[in-house]
């Protein structure tokens, strides 16, 4: 049974073509509307979630499919001291897809040991966030016309940042992209990320602050700083506000580059910035829509 659990779990052929399939999904939503009749998705949410969640729903509900689920798990017998494995197995009666957001890195992975239907990777942990990275993706190669030979700045909270994971494993699998890394100290990428990079021989750099940026990006990818991912308020307070990018600091910002961000944000992007020509991150959320809907169909049609 295929899941998708990583962006390696689809191969870049298969990316390519489920990225055009969302692309026309996008363009004529209602010749799809019934690809997903008479099917079931949970969406299985164990920490809170808006966008993802959301996004899901009205994915399935655009392919003409229904969703279930719950969006806390003090709402679960989780509470009562149901294992996932259990949640899992019991689910998979009732649907025909799983969409899974959990705390723990490598829930996902092990939802899919046991599910008897297709596993969706929402977001694990500090983990990954596949699906947030499809959308990613989809966006870049709308307004880029490629996923190569680019130059990618990833900015805030890149130690716990799930969806920068994401995105820098997916585009490491690219050729001739250059990635460029600023973060406080503390919040910088962790090191089996590193590693990664530096023995695939891929061009990085480690930087602190906006000032240290090269003059020409084709993509800022700012992210929050995640309180909910430190174990003390100190800790988070003395990193909160270390990345923040101001008009002032624009000058890398050219007609041609993207300013993305997964959202939810924080003081990291204020909001002078949504009217600016480069700011594609409402677009991110669209593409998001889109770009499930073709998961959606793909794995079901995979696992048919």
């Amino acid at each position: 049974m295929q899941h998708f659990i990583t962006t390696d779990d689809l191969s870049l052929t298969a990316t390519k073509t489920l990225i055009q399939r969302a692309q026309a999904m996008a363009t004529t939503p209602a010749d799809f509307q019934s690809l997903a009749k008479h099917r079931q998705l949970a969406t299985l949410f164990f920490e809170p979630s808006t966008r993802t969640r959301l996004s899901f729903t009205s994915a399935m509900h655009g392919l003409g499919g229904t969703v279930l689920g719950f969006e806390s798990s003090s709402s679960t017998s989780t509470a009562k001291g149901e294992t996932l494995i259990d949640t899992i197995r019991v689910v998979s009666q009732y649907v025909d897809i799983i969409a899974l957001r959990h705390p723990q890195t490598g829930a996902a992975a092990l939802a899919a040991k046991y599910a008897s239907v297709p596993v969706i990777n929402a977001g694990d942990g500090c983990h990954l966030h596949p699906t947030q990275t499809l959308a990613d993706l989809t966006t870049i190669d709308q307004f880029k016309h490629r996923l190569d030979h680019l130059t990618i700045a990833f900015a805030g909270d890149l130690k716990y940042g799930r969806t920068v994971h994401s995105l820098v494993q997916a585009l490491m699998r690219y050729g001739q992209n250059r990635f460029i890394f600023i973060s406080h100290p503390a919040l910088k990428i962790p090191v089996t990320l590193r590693a990664q990079l530096t023995a695939q021989h891929i061009d990085f750099e480690e930087i602190s602050n906006f000032d240290d940026c090269p003059d020409v990006l084709d993509v800022l990818y700012m992210t929050r700083v995640q309180a909910e991912r430190f174990e003390t308020a100190t800790d988070y307070d003395a990193v909160k506000n270390a990345i923040q990018l101001t008009p002032a600091q624009s000058r890398f910002l050219t007609p041609e580059t993207l300013l993305l961000h997964p959202l939810p944000r924080g003081q990291e992007l204020p909001t002078c910035f949504d009217t600016w020509p480069q700011a594609h991150y409402f677009d991110q959320v669209k593409a998001g829509r889109f770009v499930r809907m073709a998961l959606i169909e793909y794995l079901l049609t995979h696992n048919h």
